[in-house]
């Protein structure tokens, strides 16, 4: 296969840059901790916000000994306290097929976004790995942060080149497997899977990490400018089809998008999960910009 893949220039260039450097202001001002994701682990350790008490074991610092219960109960026991740590992001770009398809393609929309989470993350001193996926999954950049760290991931994001087509059960199969310590997996995708919205939400239930949905969508995908008898392709199979377009075929599609998006937006409820939705014809920076601003982003 021919490569695709992008410079850093076409992607990334000094204005997109600028703007992701006023993002990561916004962001700073408007997240009421600091950051977008909660970092609170479930480990304790010794940080700075009480969790419980448990009796004390040899072994144990007795710097942690609550030296007040001791003297009203005669006991010894230690203060545990929510620990905090760097949170580890899991970016996981679409590379299928079709994200490479059109005059205005969803892979630029989609490395923005990536590289626009990636540089919050980092900014709070959290680990950043990049796992690009289609019908399998892939490490492109191993969880890592420190100085220079941005330019990998850049660099990791614009080596991308078109996968097979999507397979969401594939994928986060292989990313399960993979075991990596908890944190937020922010996928960026369109949601489109051969099998439907139901493979997609199945192969999130096998995720136990914190999840944040970025779709990517275009006007056409929930208004269709079609009309007439079409022989339609399918840019991942390449099957075609050949299909009268009336009022009623046009009608029965729009609804079934509503449920699609519906569909993804319970689930992401349920799961405590971020869902943003970029339109990928607009300026990907402004609308992740109005939606921090909104605290629309908030997980």
């Amino acid at each position: 296969m021919t490569s695709t893949s992008v410079t850093i220039p076409d992607l990334f260039d000094p204005e997109f840059l600028a703007s992701i450097e006023r993002l990561k202001l916004i962001a700073r001002r408007v997240a009421p901790s600091g950051s977008p994701a909660e970092k609170r682990s479930k480990q304790q350790g010794s940080g700075m916000e009480f969790r419980d008490y448990r009796p004390y074991s040899p072994g144990d610092d007795i710097k942690a000994i609550d030296w007040n219960v001791y003297r009203r109960l005669g006991k010894v026991f230690l203060r545990l306290f929510e620990e905090q740590r760097d949170l580890p992001v899991y970016v996981v770009p679409d590379v299928s097929q079709s994200m490479f398809h059109g005059d205005v393609p969803r892979i630029d929309a989609c490395l923005r976004a990536a590289f626009a989470f990636a540089a919050i993350a980092l900014r709070e001193a959290d680990s950043v790995g990049v796992f690009p996926f289609s019908d399998t999954l892939d490490v492109a950049l191993r969880p890592g942060s420190g100085s220079g760290r941005l330019l990998r991931v850049a660099t990791a994001l614009t080596k991308v080149e078109p996968g097979g087509p999507t397979d969401f059960v594939a994928a986060m199969r292989r990313f399960a497997a993979m075991r990596l310590r908890a944190g937020l997996v922010v996928i960026v995708s369109d949601f489109f899977d051969r099998d439907g919205l139901v493979g997609v939400l199945d192969a999130f239930r096998s995720v136990q990490h914190r999840l944040c949905f970025v779709q990517l969508v275009r006007k056409t995908d929930s208004q269709p400018d079609l009309e007439g008898e079409l022989l339609l392709q399918d840019c991942e199979s390449g099957r075609e089809s050949e299909v009268s377009i009336t009022s009623a075929v046009l009608d029965a599609y729009r609804a079934r998008y509503r449920a699609f998006e519906d569909g993804l937006t319970t689930f992401a409820r349920k799961r405590h999960a971020g869902l943003v939705r970029i339109d990928v014809e607009e300026n990907v920076v402004d609308q992740l910009a109005r939606l921090f601003e909104s605290g629309a982003y908030v997980l």
